[in-house]
């Protein structure tokens, strides 16, 4: 009987392309990639995580070909408690910055909120908004003059987005180094 020849599986349209992983590789990386734990390569885990967040379906519903979910919920939870994905975003955000002619870090920036509709999940986190008539939570977001990210947070819908400024502030200056005037 001849042997089956395995075909490699096609990539999903999340995953990531050798040039995006070699951006990201050095972030995502706790301990070496020969580790002896590692049943599972780091981008493989990555291509599973960057599926959830795009196709928006529970962990235990990742498709089979992929890593199983609990590998890739507990390295999500790993990189998200070692600050990679601030990190990654950060050093992304000062190169596209560089890339288009401007200093590293912004000097102003856009503050914004919106109320966005409660869910289960909400839990006790949501409130009512009476400007917008909505119950939900309210998201308070800033970001430099090119739309990249810089801080967030969330809260209930009825808390006053004018009372968000300080702390957004705050953290503005920590992750920008005091240049935001």
């Amino acid at each position: 009987m001849a042997a089956k020849t395995v075909k490699p599986k096609p990539p999903y349209p999340t995953d990531v392309s050798d040039e995006e992983w070699q951006f990201c590789r050095p972030y995502l990386e706790l301990m070496t990639e020969e580790a002896p734990q590692r049943e599972h390569s780091l981008r493989d885990v990555f291509n599973a995580v960057r599926y959830v967040v795009r196709a928006g379906c529970p962990w235990r519903m990742l498709p089979h070909d992929l890593p199983p979910w609990a590998i890739v919920y507990q390295q999500w939870q790993r990189w998200i408690k070692a600050g990679c994905l601030e990190a990654m975003a950060h050093d992304l955000r000062m190169l596209l910055r560089m890339l288009s002619d401007k200093n590293a870090q912004p000097s102003a920036v856009i503050l914004d909120g919106r109320t966005m509709q409660s869910t289960p999940e909400s839990g006790a986190r949501a409130g009512y908004d009476g400007y917008k008539r909505k119950k939900g939570s309210k998201v308070h977001i800033a970001v430099d003059t090119l739309g990249h990210l810089l801080a967030l947070k969330i809260t209930a819908a009825n808390e006053q987005e004018r009372a968000q400024v300080g702390e957004l502030a705050q953290k503005l200056q920590e992750v920008t180094g005091e240049k935001v005037e």
